[in-house]
């Protein structure tokens, strides 16, 4: 039963850009808890702390849409890039650049990521060099079209 469930487990992580998932919710749970934090913590709270929590839920709902809708990870890498990116200016340094390399790491990696291609199987007969001297319709090539030696 445990070992059932541990090969469901890897089959499930395999199928799915779960790296750049993972860094994407983790970015976003760094933005997003930040502004929550005491002030003494925070670099400045004012208006910073509604776009900081908004960008943090919306990071976190990108990386698990890469892991529960594997097709749409080129929208939610791209996505998550750019919202990684903006939280640099507008969310206390992007979570103390924690949250934005994060961020920039996991959009870029679920973007870059490419489903299991089936294996390919080799070709029946492997396309031969044509021998020297002749074309690939089996003439004889001369340097002059007469065919003629001087």
């Amino acid at each position: 039963m445990l070992l059932s469930l541990w090969q469901r487990w890897h089959r499930w992580r395999r199928n799915r850009p779960f790296w750049g998932g993972l860094f994407a919710v983790l970015a976003g749970a760094e933005i997003c808890v930040l502004p929550l934090a005491p002030l003494k913590v925070m670099l400045q709270q004012g208006i910073a702390g509604i776009p900081s929590v908004l960008m943090g839920v919306i990071m976190i709902v990108l990386g698990l849409t890469a892991w529960f809708s594997p097709a749409q990870r080129g929208l939610a890498g791209v996505l998550t890039t750019l919202i990684a990116t903006a939280a640099l200016v507008m969310s206390n340094l992007g979570g103390f650049l924690i949250g934005t390399l994060l961020g920039i790491l996991g959009g870029g990696l679920m973007f870059a990521w490419q489903p299991n291609a089936t294996a390919r199987r080799p070709s029946p007969e492997p396309h031969s060099p044509t021998p020297t001297g002749t074309t690939p319709t089996g003439t004889t090539a001369h340097p002059d079209p007469q065919g003629a030696q001087p």
